[in-house]
């Protein structure tokens, strides 16, 4: 296979495209990227880069037919072949399709309607668009991009004679059709339109808790489901199914009343039931004073006045698999070889203030069990990405606070969190990745002894994207300690996203798990019951013991806290506002304006 000159052309660099962007570097290609801001800049990157082939993995507008007249363009579309539209995996989770797919096809001037270089199918879990997006689709992308990929750098330069234009290829299903917009219909269905908030509306008083989930879930992201809380408009996100003996107490509601607060979720009656809703966010006019409608929170701290008149309902950490809360604890094997598993499931991996107080509460809770291996399994979608910039945005809304002031509770907040881990000498701590991590997420899992990711999982172990900021987390003791000094340097100095693979080459990471994501976390829990039964665990411990106590005696943890909250506090209220600019931008998703130098290798 020929190495490739491949321009990649986004939107902006979201997950899909920096796992596109890294495996295709590991391949040998040569990558560029531009973000895609105007027609007369992607022009520019063309002269300037000189690609063999275009790769557009997220586009919200055409590329422009000066481009893809005159050079290959390879578009990734998240639905099956004939699909076509702006809302392709909305419509597939609206409608509860069984299978689903992803197709590369040549630009042309329409859209999606290219001919068809490669594509992938895949079963459609019962999930929000973020998760699926960020797992099947990632990897059905890859698989396509790759075939595609393959055959034009072999010399293909017409792609396969057939297009599935008039059903779906030979041996694959079609989905059964229907009126209604959660019905199945034709393969493919040709041109569907956008999705309209109108198509997901809710009915409190005629739907059940599978319509409101599946209505919420396939506007997870954006744009949310238009709705109301307490009379007051906004979009709803992150919901989750409420168990029977959770709306056994509270039979007697109407639907569509709020009843509870559970992890800053509200609990919302269903005709038959109910859903927990994590994230809204409201939908004031553009320029309403001091309006927050353009970026979500935590339902219960977006109406913090109305949601404290409803009562709490915590759960414990053990309890039964269908009770919703973020945090969950499990243990499992023989009497001396025991493993606990901490999970915690926070949206798009951001850890508040009074998140990482919880997640430190149930860590402190559980080393009272007698464990030999603690897992701390983080969510689905993300291990963990740092701090909530979401709820430090917020802060500079309120009166009396600021987005410094919530960006020095939070940096602290994770700190005691990481010494919390660190400090734990009694047993073996592992953090099992099953998503992506970034910034100080990634530096949270190395506090542990071993750090075990899935081969699907994309780190960005450095915080310099996020106005330069300096970082904390104690990763000038654990990044060094794996890395060394030089090789701890040169990562930092770097923004670009690592492979799990690459990861565990330079030793960042202690185990990577190439199989299928199905199965993941039972074989992370075979591996670390052989782990605590092993002969030489009590070794192990014994070692690491020592190894803590020497590093404690040559130079104290706190001395590392110390050294990088002082850089911290410059970057929250020091002169330089470059992380106050960065964080409003990316809360705010305001389009770039131009693209980063270290992605535009072009420039």
């Amino acid at each position: 296979m020929t190495p490739l000159r491949i321009l990649l052309l986004c939107h902006s660099f979201n997950s899909l495209s920096q796992r596109l962007f890294a495996e295709l570097r590991a391949a040998g290609h040569t990558l560029s990227v531009e973000l895609d801001i105007a027609d007369s800049v992607t022009e520019e990157a063309v002269a300037l880069f000189q690609p063999d082939l275009l790769l557009a993995p997220f586009l919200k507008r055409r590329i422009p037919a000066s481009v893809w007249q005159r050079l290959p363009c390879f578009v990734v579309h998240p639905g099956p072949p004939g699909d076509q539209g702006p809302s392709a995996l909305d419509w597939a989770v609206l409608r509860g399709e069984p299978q689903w797919g992803v197709t590369v096809l040549q630009a042309n001037g329409e859209f999606d309607a290219g001919a068809v270089w490669a594509h992938a199918l895949f079963a459609l879990r019962e999930a929000t668009k973020g998760s699926l997006y960020r797992r099947e689709v990632t990897q059905a992308a890859l698989q396509a991009t790759r075939e595609a990929v393959e055959r034009f750098a072999a010399g293909e330069r017409e792609a396969p004679a057939e297009r599935f234009a008039a059903g779906p290829p030979q041996g694959e299903s079609a989905p059964s059709g229907g009126s209604d917009p959660r019905s199945g219909g034709a393969w493919g269905r040709g041109w569907n339109p956008l999705l309209r908030q109108s198509e997901r509306a809710i009915d409190w008083a005629t739907h059940g808790t599978a319509d409101v989930l599946a209505r919420i879930r396939s506007a997870d992201g954006q744009p949310g489901v238009l709705d109301a809380l307490w009379g007051q408009p906004c979009y709803l996100g992150d919901a989750h199914a409420a168990s029977a003996p959770t709306m056994a107490e509270f039979a007697a509601a109407v639907p569509g009343e709020l009843l509870a607060v559970r992890d800053g979720a509200l609990l919302r009656r269903t005709v038959d039931g109910g859903v927990w809703i994590g994230q809204a966010r409201r939908a004031d006019p553009p320029g309403t004073p001091g309006g927050q409608g353009s970026f979500k929170q935590v339902a219960a701290e977006l109406f913090a006045r109305e949601a404290a008149a409803l009562p709490e309902r915590p759960v414990p950490l053990e309890r039964a698999a269908d009770e919703w809360g973020e945090l969950r604890y499990t243990e499992h094997g023989l009497a001396g070889a025991r493993v606990g598993c901490l999970g915690f499931d926070f949206y798009n991996g951001a850890m508040s203030t009074a998140r990482c107080e919880r997640l430190r509460a149930a860590l402190l809770q559980v080393r009272e069990r007698p464990t030999r291996v603690l897992l701390l399994m983080g969510g689905e979608g993300f291990f963990s990405n740092g701090i909530d910039l979401n709820s430090i945005e917020a802060a500079a809304h309120r009166p009396g606070d600021s987005a410094a002031d919530a960006s020095w509770r939070s940096i602290n907040a994770m700190n005691d969190l990481a010494l919390a881990v660190l400090q734990t000498a009694d047993r073996l701590m592992v953090s099992v990745l099953r998503g992506n991590a970034g910034a100080g997420g990634a530096f949270l899992a190395l506090a542990a002894d071993q750090v075990w990711a899935h081969g699907g999982v994309v780190l960005n172990p450095h915080y310099k994207n996020m106005g330069n900021l300096y970082g904390s987390e104690y990763w000038t003791y654990t990044l060094p300690r794996r890395l060394g000094k030089a090789g701890a340097r040169d990562l930092m100095a770097q923004r670009l996203p690592l492979l799990a693979a690459e990861a565990r080459r330079i030793g960042l990471v202690d185990h990577c798990d190439e199989g299928p994501r199905e199965g993941f976390e039972s074989r992370c829990l075979e591996r670390a019951l052989a782990l605590a039964g092993s002969y030489n665990a009590t070794g192990e411990l014994e070692a690491k013991q020592a190894r803590r106590e020497q590093d404690e005696a040559h130079r104290p943890l706190a001395h590392y806290r110390e050294q990088e909250l002082a850089r911290m506090h410059r970057n929250f209220y020091g002169f330089d506002p470059s992380y106050h600019v960065a964080r409003h931008h990316f809360v705010h998703k305001l389009p770039h304006a131009w693209t980063p130098r270290h992605l535009g290798v072009h420039r």
